[in-house]
């Protein structure tokens, strides 16, 4: 009960009418403050007027009264600076640790908040807040999607500059993991993760000239030229041979160890998405020096982001999609419209955001954004349950956002901090039932 407290203080869900102290003075709410996530009150910086007179401080929440000595908030300094106590139940009298009395609000929350939070807590049809959302303006979705689109890339930043620490504190070697890990697409996006970081930048980057060297240590270094991980039935190719042997020798080289094959994941997979493909597309955007970060960070177009994923393949990939020597129909494998903004949205942005913020260049932060704003919405059924729902996406800085709203507030059921579940908190019920139907 004490959240819905801090949730109707928050939000001002106050009841209609003068507000009173527990000893009869009017109360004003000015500002509610600030919500401390830190130790310490729970509001800070709030304004208020009690008896006309202006008071700036700090507000404590709690269900009872006596929760402020069972808290032993009147043995602490840091609450001497509180001016107003919020509780549901007033139970007793409470005063600083100079023995300074505090005034005391018995805030009364509407029930149907408390009715339409169980409601939205208890419901299995998604998004919850369905029936309240048609009746938003374009701008308060546009400002929270925004708001979330912002929080997405700072969290993209946070595992980029983790992810750096792992690299040795290496911006390229970072942008090539990045940028691998998409290449998985999901279902092997952590396999290319773990490869992309087994892979040694500073011997590739030596034969950096010799796309054949290049993939030797790239199929190598993943387990693929490994007999026991291919097919007994069916004969491998001579290509296969000769990249084999080639990594042999670059191993003892370099001291390669590969990583286990068995994390790859093939099944219920469209060929040209096998890791194999995906793979031969890196090694050649690798060889081609297209897809790095100081390429990325001139780029000023997101056609001159996608244009430096133009690439086809040599010419074994053009007709195989494995090892196995079966030829499959000839076909270029270049990256599609659709998979190169999907590199864009999820590691060329971040990148550029995360590079951004390290070099303290607004300007490029501001390009990364306003390159996701230039890119059609992804399509999924995440997206398409919210277009459903009355969100429409029309760019991919939005679907983006929803995609965060989706795993970081609906999934969690953290519907007091979403701006759409307070639109659903606070409706009365009878309008939530007529938008409903």
């Amino acid at each position: 009960m004490e959240y819905m407290l801090h949730y109707a203080w928050q939000h001002r869900i106050f009841p209609l009418g003068q507000l009173y102290t527990e000893d009869g003075k009017e109360i004003d709410i000015i500002s509610v403050g600030h919500h401390n996530l830190d130790a310490g009150p729970d509001f800070i910086g709030a304004q208020l007027k009690i008896e006309g007179m202006t008071w700036v401080g700090n507000v404590e929440i709690h269900l009872r009264s006596s929760d402020w000595y069972r808290h032993h908030h009147d043995e602490d300094v840091a609450y001497d600076n509180v001016i107003l106590h919020v509780v549901s139940d007033v139970d007793c009298d409470v005063k600083t640790s100079k023995g300074l009395a505090i005034p005391q609000l018995k805030l009364e929350i509407p029930s149907y908040v408390q009715e339409n939070y169980d409601a939205l807590m208890q419901s299995d049809r998604h998004p919850r807040c369905r029936s309240s959302l048609t009746s938003l303006s374009r701008l308060a979705i546009t400002s929270w999607l925004s708001a979330l689109y912002v929080e997405r890339l700072e969290q993209r930043t946070a595992q980029i500059m983790e992810r750096r620490k792992q690299c040795g504190f290496s911006w390229e070697q970072t942008a090539f993991v990045t940028i691998a890990r998409n290449f998985g697409f999901g279902k092997n996006g952590d396999a290319f993760e773990h490869w992309a970081m087994s892979v040694p930048m500073n011997a590739v980057s030596k034969h950096r000239d010799d796309l054949f060297q290049i993939e030797a240590i790239f199929f190598g270094q993943a387990g693929f030229l490994n007999d026991s991980f291919q097919s007994h039935h069916v004969p491998l190719s001579a290509y296969y041979d000769k990249l084999k042997a080639e990594y042999n020798y670059l191993s003892k080289k370099f001291n390669l160890q590969p990583i286990d094959p068995a994390q790859w994941r093939f099944l219920r997979m469209r060929p040209q998405c096998f890791p194999y493909v995906r793979m031969a597309q890196l090694a050649m955007l690798y060889y081609s020096n297209h897809l790095n970060l100081s390429r990325l960070v001139e780029a000023h177009t997101i056609d001159e982001l996608r244009d430096m994923m133009d690439i086809s393949l040599g010419s074994y990939w053009q007709n195989h999609y494995s090892f196995a020597d079966v030829e499959s129909k000839r076909g270029v494998k270049s990256l599609s419209k659709a998979t190169k903004d999907l590199v864009i949205i999820n590691s060329v942005v971040p990148l550029l955001f995360a590079y951004g913020k390290y070099k303290a260049d607004e300007n490029m932060c501001q390009r990364a954004i306003n390159f996701m704003e230039q890119t059609k919405a992804e399509r999924n059924s995440i997206i398409t349950m919210w277009n459903e729902a009355g969100i429409e996406c029309r760019s991919a800085s939005e679907s983006q956002a929803i995609l965060q709203l989706t795993t970081r507030y609906c999934d969690a059921k953290d519907c007091l901090h979403c701006r759409f579940g307070y639109e659903y908190i606070k409706h009365t019920p009878s309008f939530l039932k007529e938008t409903d139907k």
